[in-house]
């Protein structure tokens, strides 16, 4: 069975903060499966035995290199999308999280073409499909 797919699949969102009004963004590249050139905030699949939390800390790693600090649960999504011509079906877990960026770089320039920090309010466009839902969901309880 293909997550998304045959069954829904359960996925981390997180959106990445210094604490000092400014989130980090991803800009995903040619080699991403879709919406190439657009702006996103990070996230990652769950998979089988691995915890919730354990999924945010290990992913925030893999794509930013950084330790969470601390992180506040907003909420859940429902994501319908179409991918490869299929009706795909996910559940996001949505986490605000903030890191040390002095421990932020790139580590999957293959994913990524740029990771850059924004001011709140002053982000860039194209923004990822499912972006601007995460932002109208949770405008009201993101304090950074």
């Amino acid at each position: 069975m293909k997550k998304g797919f045959d069954c829904i699949g359960i996925t981390v969102s997180f959106l990445c903060h210094d604490g000092e009004g400014n989130v980090l963004l991803n800009k995903r590249s040619v080699h991403c499966r879709d919406e190439h050139g657009h702006w996103d905030c990070g996230g990652g699949s769950v998979e089988f035995g691995q915890t919730i939390e354990r999924t945010l800390r290990k992913e925030i790693k893999e794509e930013y290199n950084a330790d969470v600090q601390s992180f506040e649960f907003l909420g859940y999504r429902d994501v319908f999308r179409v991918q490869e011509g299929q009706d795909t079906h996910w559940l996001s877990l949505d986490f605000l999280v903030k890191v040390d960026r002095a421990q932020v770089k790139n580590n999957e320039p293959h994913k990524f073409d740029e990771l850059e920090w924004f001011k709140w309010g002053e982000l860039p466009t194209p923004m990822h499909s499912q972006f601007p839902q995460f932002l109208k969901q949770y405008n009201q309880k993101i304090k950074i």
